[in-house]
């Protein structure tokens, strides 16, 4: 199964048909209803397909390099991917809230098992995971911390293409007030200066702070104070951490989740609360001793990361994620060849919550995507 093509010159056009047929994501959006009050148009599928039809027709689309064209139709085609497992019945209603949130682990998924490279994966799914911010951007109590947190992890100009599609690609009673605040959000964007690339931060340290305080001004230059630097592993059982490791820093000492599981004679999954508690113990007393380290396990969601980097940073450490990943099949061989391997089911469930870490949650990022 191939990724979906994008709509290019000289017609634009799309073959609904054999994107019906190949993709089962696309045929589960079928029948799925939407409250009338803000989408009068039909299902679904009517509206993805009434959104990716708009954008084809936006000459702003039109005159996009073709990557950026596919990063903005997939995100378009993609953006309510989870609509059929959130809509539900609220007070007498129909809601899909929390459907943006699951969108993109779902779209994170899809495009990952596509063969989708891991940059434009993951535009695509920060673009499904926000394409509903710029609606009410503009109202928030700290608009301009929004659209600089967006532009860490996507391009704001597509994200507003995304938007304004989505608008037109329905029928509502307040459309023409969204598409006004669509171009509030443009506007926003470009007054600080993040509208088509992220926003520039003074450095690294002036970066960390502000995604992890409230009161920063974002032109701030922070004053580095870091006394050891932390090393967060990061990524899916078989992609390639531990070589990583072993290639780029092999004097330094390991707290590795894996290796504690096995000095408590325990599993994958089991007695995970006392392997958490003696690795911390452990992070505490190299912290404290200055001592740089490495913390090797998946921390494959955005909250288990939060939590560790707190603790690191706690001790005024620079702390680096490392993000290692693999292609699907080969993920799945390493693991059929790993000592302890992790239970299929078990790793496939990983990655329904699995969330690529970005520049937002540390001083430094590394990637390391095997072919």
């Amino acid at each position: 199964m191939t990724l979906p093509p994008c709509p290019g010159p000289p017609t634009f056009s799309v073959d609904w048909q054999s994107l019906h047929d190949q993709y089962a994501w696309i045929r589960a959006m079928q029948g799925v209803p939407q409250n009338p009050l803000h989408h009068a148009e039909g299902d679904v599928w009517v509206h993805t397909r009434l959104v990716c039809e708009a954008l084809s027709q936006l000459p702003e689309f039109r005159a996009l390099p073709e990557a950026d064209r596919s990063t903005a139709f997939w995100a378009a085609l993609l953006h309510d991917v989870s609509k059929p497992a959130c809509t539900r019945e609220e007070g007498g209603s129909l809601t899909a809230r929390g459907h943006s949130t699951k969108g993109e682990l779902e779209a994170r998924c899809i495009l990952f098992q596509l063969g989708a490279t891991m940059a434009q994966r993951e535009h695509v799914a920060r673009l499904v995971q926000v394409h509903q911010l710029p609606y009410f951007a503009i109202d928030k109590q700290r608009p301009a911390h929004s659209v600089i947190k967006i532009s860490q992890v996507a391009r704001c100009d597509l994200l507003a293409l995304l938007c304004e599609a989505d608008i037109r690609g329905r029928e509502c009673a307040d459309k023409q007030r969204l598409l006004d605040n669509v171009e509030l959000f443009r506007e926003l964007c470009r007054e600080q200066g993040c509208f088509d690339a992220p926003f520039a931060f003074a450095s690294a340290q002036s970066r960390f702070e502000y995604f992890r305080r409230d009161d920063r001004d974002p032109h701030y230059a922070a004053h580095d104070s870091s006394k050891l630097r932390v090393t967060l592993m990061c990524g899916l059982p078989g992609s390639g951490k531990d070589t990583w490791l072993a290639n780029t820093d092999p004097s330094l000492p390991v707290i590795s989740l894996d290796a504690i599981r096995r000095e408590l004679g325990t599993q994958h999954g089991k007695r995970e609360g006392e392997v958490i508690t003696h690795a911390k113990e452990r992070a505490r007393k190299m912290l404290r001793d200055q001592t740089p380290f490495v913390w090797n396990a998946t921390n494959l969601t955005r909250k288990t990361r939060r939590q560790l980097i707190d603790l690191f940073a706690d001790y005024d450490a620079h702390i680096r994620v490392v993000y290692c990943e693999a292609p699907w099949n080969l993920l799945q061989k390493r693991n059929r060849e790993r000592a302890a391997p992790v239970p299929e089911q078990v790793l496939s469930a990983m990655l329904q919550r699995w969330s690529v870490p970005d520049l937002t949650e540390a001083h430094s990022l590394v990637l390391n995507v095997a072919d």
